[in-house]
Parts: C-alpha cells; structure tokens; sequence
C-alpha cells in the first residue's frame, strides 16, 4: 500500500497547473499574472500575455507504466473493500425455520430470546355449501310463525295511520340490524269512493250500492244497453262482434280472471263500450256471494298524475295524465248482484263451445244489448304522503352494485297473502344475513338493499315513484330485483315470471331448494320433461316486478307457490284474504311453505352478491330474440310479395340480430379467458352485462305515453310484436327503423371496446 500511495501522491504533484490572478496596476491597466505549479523551475509574468493560454499549453510530461499499474490496482483494492463493506452491513437476517415440533420450537424460541412476528393468514372465505347451510338454518318455520303473526294487522291502506305505522316498524327492525335505514317520502294522488256520494247502479227496478270499487276509473254516469262479455278478452268481445251484438256505447258486464282489471277495462273502451262491471264467477272463486272485490284499472304502474316522474314535495307539475288512464267509468259488484243482472239481461244464448257459461245454475248467461241500465261512479282523488322504507347491507368488493329485495306492506283490508308475507319474508332475510355477516364469516361482494313499499295495490305506486326519482343511477347500480310479493298462495305447484336472463339461475337454484310437496329438490318435482314449460309463464302488466323490467330495466323475478291447477290466489283484493284461507290453500302448512319461499329468494340473492361473475346469462334473450325477428321478418316478406311495403328490407333488422347474438358469445368468451382474480377485469365484465337489459329499452318512445319501454317485454308500438301485427305501413317502416337500431345500440353496449364494435347495418 505504502508503494501505491507514494506513485499515486507523485502523479499527483508532477501535474503543472497553471493559476491566474488578474491585478490592476497603479496606472489603472490590468496584468495578468501566471504562477506555474510547483514543478516549474520558474516563474514569468509578462502584461498581456500568458503562458499556458489556450492557443498554447505545455505537453503533460510522461508517467512510466510502473505508476499508472500501480494506480490501477490501488482503485481495484478500494472497490473490493467498499463491496466486503456493502455485503456485511446489508447481507439478510437469518430466518429460523418452522417446524411441527412444538418442544424443539420452544426451545429454539427461548435461545433466541424473540420469535420473527409473522403476518396473519387470510380470513377463509365461506364455500358456497356452508352459506345454503346457514341460510337454511335461519329461515325456519318457526321463525316465520312468529313473524307471520307478527306482521298481521286487520288494516293497511296504502297512507293510513296503519301503514305509517308498519313503516316505522320495519324502519326501526332495520336500525336494530345496523342497516343504515332511510325512508322515501312521495306525495300521490289516490281514489277512494266518496263517502258522501255512494257508486250506484240502477237496471229497471233493481239498484245496488256496491262497496268495493276499481281505483283511476273515470267518473259520471252513464246508460246503455246491458251485454255480457265474458272476461273481457279481446277474443271475447270479438265473438260478440261475430255474434251480431252492438257493442258502441253498451255497459260490459264481465267476470273477473284471465286478465287484470285494467287490461278488462282498456280492451272495452277500444271497443266503444260506455262503461264497465266486474264481478267474481262461482266458476273461478269459490266463496259467499257477497263478497267485495277491489282493485285499480290503470293500464300503468305508479302515480297516473305524474307519468315518468316523481311526486316528491307537493310539487306542482303542470296537469298531466297517464295514457293509461280509463276514459270511461268501471266498477265491481258482487256475484249476487250479478247474478241478479244475468237473471234479466236477454237476448241470444252463447255458443256452447265460446266458453261464456260460468257456473251460476239459475243463469242462462245470455249475451244481452237489449236492456239499458245505468252505471254512476263518485270515486274521488285525495292526496297521501307515501313512505317507502329501506336498508342496506354493504358489500366488501363493489357495495356501489346492489340488488333489490322488495316486498309491499299496503292492502285494500288485511292483505294476509298479499303484504303480510311478502313482508315477514323480507325481515327474516335481513335478519339471516345480517346474522351471516356478524357472526359467521359471509362476506358478500355486492351490496343487498331491503324495500318496504307502499301502494302496491294502487299498481305499484310507491315502488314506481323510487325508480322515476332515482332513475339516473339505479339503471348504473341495480342488476336486479327480487319480488317478495304473493309468493306463497298455496301448495302443490310453483311458477315463477322473470327476465330471461335470470332463467338460469331460477334453475340451479330450483336444484339446491329442498321441495315442500315431495322428497327431492323443487326441481325435480317441477322440471318432469320440460322446466321452462312447467314453471315460466310470462311476466304481466299486475306482476309487481313488471314496471323494474319493463320500465327500468332490471332484470327482474316474481314466484309463487300455488295451489295445482291455479293460475292466481282467489281471494286476493277481498277482505278474505287472511291466516284462516291461506292455511287451507296450504293445507295449514304456512309457515313451511313461506320459509321455503325465502330459501329461494335468499339462495338467489345471495349467489348474485357472493359470485365474482354476476349470475346473469346473457345468451338466453339470443333465442327469444330469434323467435321475435323472425316474425318480423315473415310478416315483412308477405308485405313486401303483396306490392304494399316497398323500399323495405327486413335484412336490416336480422343483422342487428346477428349482432346482439356475436356481442352475447364474446362475453361468453371473454368471461372464460378472463382471471376470476383480477377484481378490475371481473368488475369490468360485469359492467357490459348489466348494460343488456337497459340497453333494450327503446330511447325513442315518452315515459307518458308509453311507459314500458322494452323492446321485447314492453307494452307499445316500439316493440318487436307490435310491428309484427300492425297494419299501418307508414308506421311500420318507422318502428322498424327504430327498433333496427335500438337492438344494434343494445349489441354495440356489450363490447368491451369500442374498437371492437361490429355495426354492419
């Protein structure tokens, strides 16, 4: 080292360095002044000029290879030791290891003197055995024996004290839960008869005063000639037409079923008639014959004075009225009135084989249109502050997704089948999982929101006026809706209305439910050859889950379980819906089979939020989809063969199908290729698949006019089966543009970019 050290200290000192001071004379000129380095033999200062300038320097003197060797192994010995130095200071602590042996670990332990802290394993995560396990354990029929009675109440009219108070209720069960419960509040316009001016009806010498009545019938009195027409079908009134019975300004007296109120009361305005009676056959209920009926005859849902927007606040909109309001008077009447009008209302007998005869013995069921009678209806609108109840369980990976679990509380009377049910089933479930959460490990992605509606028997009015005020972002967040409402009118049979994108799922949970009638699954006691023909019916305008579809589109479910053979719960509507009827139509088996309905409705939820992938098969609307444009298509080619369509091709609206049907395989593909793990990528496709059921809402059609905006499951000239049927070529060419083009925007919705988009139209 001492050899290095003195080359490195020679080659240091045999550099000449030159250093310039400028000075200023006494004269005032400037010299500059050049002091070699030590080396230098002399010194020069000359004015003006120095050496060493850079025109000028002198040659470095030479080093011999012995210095410039010994410098280069000087800095070869620094960089080794500053590596020896690095590598000791930072090298990694040793680890013990672990070992089974928990004496040796000890010992080891304490000649150590510490242990290495090591980091918490992961919660496990419940499989999806243990959480159908747990579920089925907290929905018991004997806690729904407790909550039945609990929630039966003689009185609930939509925004009476009785619902008020029901909604505190369940407010404060929510805030028991730790649910973060808040309310909706909605001023509505609702019809009630007036107490002062009884409805009355008057035919000869007969005249009634009936006390039930249809909610949003138009108001008057009116006369005409009395016809029979059956349940008001639109094949029903047709016969009449063939049978030579003049319905223009007639009163229609039909029997109630087959169809809603509403549906009854439109078909006989389109046919002219001046007004409309309702009344229960023996045929299709079975009880006394002074039994009232009640029910509404908007062709809508929510508050028919404020269509496609919410009440809220005592607002003052400008008048406006539903399109589905009735223009001409309806009312019920009882079978013993009823049959007091068959009695004397003349004219032909039906055919045998038309259906009309009804199973009043003493009655001949004659057509009538020969006697005139007099309907007077006084109903009157009043205003009532709705509250609609909510609470939420928070999911852990996305709580900004969320389904809906809705049940109504309201009823004309006590409205056992009707609300009590459908609410005792949506506490319980928020109880089970609440409970799941707290005390067993359940730890949903997505979030479950519980709603207590009201004026659900006013056509689903408080439910309606949420999704107009929050419309802007439910579309965003909700994948679906679970309807709680009848779902449990009897024993024997099961039926379910939904959107086709949840048929898949109806069915692998129908597998896992344990059936109430037989041993084995609710599925193979229901599938036989065929579960879709057996248990899917299609979803009507009444079904409490239509206006989410068809309005808001959410893909949505109602179910019921039901007595064999029955197509509704009789006594629906009537004061005779409470505890003692439905546990005959159970065979006093209540409390099991509504415990059973919640194990369906909770297995479904809870699937939806615990799956990375959102249990959502698109694929299947591509079927239905077919079924609709090849419809279109036929009856485009027939038009077009017979000379009255032209410049018209139905190609357009089959590549638009082509289109939906390739969107719908790349999210089949894309979910397969995807990595479940990668949170973004499963939020991201999730995202595409809740865009199906909005984007096949059309954007071209008014909320006032026609609020059912689906382009498949709708109710309007916009859809696939009104352009199918219409005989207006103009029109045609115009829906069909635009029904074109709303199926092509729903495909271009499901890919994943936007450069992936195929538009071949």
């Amino acid at each position: 080292m001492d050899r290095v050290r003195s080359a490195f200290n020679s080659l240091i000192q045999s550099e000449r360095y030159s250093r310039f001071t400028l000075q200023r004379a006494e004269d005032g000129e400037t010299h500059i002044e050049v002091k070699l380095s030590e080396d230098g033999s002399e010194e020069s200062r000359e004015e003006g000029q120095a050496e060493g300038s850079p025109r000028f320097r002198p040659e470095p003197r030479r080093h011999s290879r012995r210095h410039l060797c010994y410098l280069a192994i000087g800095f070869l010995l620094i960089l080794l030791t500053g590596y020896l130095v690095g590598y000791v200071s930072h090298r990694k602590p040793w680890v013990k290891p672990v070992t089974c042996d928990k004496e040796t670990q000890t010992g080891e332990d304490e000649l150590e003197g510490t242990s290495e802290d090591v980091e918490p394993p992961p919660e496990p995560q419940l499989d999806w055995k243990s959480i159908t396990q747990l579920l089925t354990q907290k929905l018991t029929s004997q806690n729904f024996e407790k909550t039945l009675r609990d929630f039966n109440v003689s009185r609930r009219l939509a925004g009476s004290e009785e619902d008020t108070a029901l909604a505190n209720r369940i407010f404060r069960g929510f805030q028991n839960l730790d649910m973060d419960p808040w309310t909706d509040i909605h001023y509505v316009q609702l019809q009630t008869p007036d107490s002062k001016r009884p409805n009355r009806i008057t035919f000869g010498s007969e005249a009634f005063e009936p006390t039930g009545y249809l909610a949003y019938s138009a108001t008057g009195s009116v006369q005409g000639t009395l016809v029979y027409g059956n349940y008001g079908r639109r094949e029903d009134l047709d016969f009449l037409q063939h049978s030579n019975i003049d319905l223009n300004g007639c009163v229609l007296l039909l029997r109630c079923g087959k169809i809603s109120f509403a549906e009854q009361v439109n078909n006989a305005a389109t046919k002219g008639a001046a007004a409309v009676l309702i009344y229960p056959d023996p045929a299709d209920y079975k009880y006394i014959s002074e039994t009232v009926l009640y029910g509404h005859v908007h062709m809508g849902s929510g508050d028919p004075y404020t269509p496609g927007f919410p009440s809220f606040n005592h607002t003052q909109f400008p008048p406006t009225r539903s399109s589905g309001l009735p223009n001409i008077p309806a009312q019920t009447i009882t079978a013993i009135m009823a049959s007091t009008l068959l009695q004397k209302i003349g004219g032909p007998e039906p055919d045998a084989s038309s259906g009309f005869k009804g199973d009043f013995q003493s009655n001949s069921y004659r057509l009538g249109g020969t006697k005139n009678i007099t309907v007077e209806v006084n109903n009157v609108l009043v205003n009532k502050e709705l509250h609609n109840v909510f609470g939420v369980i928070k999911g852990f990976t996305d709580p900004d997704r969320y389904i809906v679990l809705g049940a109504q509380r309201d009823a004309w009377v006590n409205g056992y089948a009707r609300a009590a049910v459908g609410t005792s089933v949506l506490m319980e479930l928020a109880k089970a999982v609440h409970e799941m959460v707290e005390n067993d490990g359940f730890r949903p992605r997505r979030s479950l929101v519980f709603a207590s509606w009201s004026a659900g028997d006013f056509g689903s009015v408080g439910a309606t006026e949420w999704l107009e005020a929050y419309m802007s972002s439910i579309d965003k967040r909700v994948f679906t809706y679970i309807s709680l409402d009848g779902v449990v009118m009897g024993r024997g049979s099961f039926m379910a209305s939904a959107s086709p994108m949840l048929y898949s799922l109806i069915e692998s949970t129908m597998k896992e439910v344990g059936s109430p009638f037989d041993s084995g699954s609710l599925y193979d006691v229901m599938a036989k050859k065929d579960w879709e023909a057996n248990v899917m019916r299609p979803m009507t305008l009444d079904d409490p889950a239509y206006p989410f579809l068809a309005f808001a589109g959410i893909p949505s479910i109602s179910f019921h379980f039901i007595s064999p053979n029955a197509e509704y719960y009789p006594y629906y509507g009537t004061i005779l819906d409470n505890a003692d009827h439905l546990d005959y139509q159970t065979n006093y088996r209540t409390s099991e089979m509504v415990a059973v309905a919640a194990q369906f409705a909770g297995q479904m939820a809870v699937r939806l939020v615990h799956d990375h992938m959102l249990r959502l098969d698109v694929s299947r609307y591509s079927g239905i989809i077919l079924k609709a444009v090849s419809t279109v298509y036929k009856r485009i080619n027939q038009l077009v063969q017979s000379g009255r369509l032209t410049n018209v091709s139905p190609n357009w609206l089959s590549q638009a199908r082509g289109s939906f049907h390739r969107a719908a395989g790349g999210i089949n593909t894309d979910i397969i290729n995807t990595d479940l793990s990668d949170k973004e990528a499963v939020r991201i496709l999730n995202d595409r698949i809740m865009r199906v059921e909005h984007a096949l809402l059309s954007p071209y059609v008014s909320p006032i006019e026609t609020p059912y905006r689906h382009l498949l499951l709708g109710r309007g000239p916009h859809t696939l089966a009104s352009i199918a049927e219409t005989t207006d070529m103009e029109q045609l060419r115009i829906q069909l543009a635009l029904a074109t083009w709303n199926l092509q925007g729903c495909a271009n919705s499901m890919v994943g970019d936007i450069w992936d988009i195929d538009n071949e139209i």
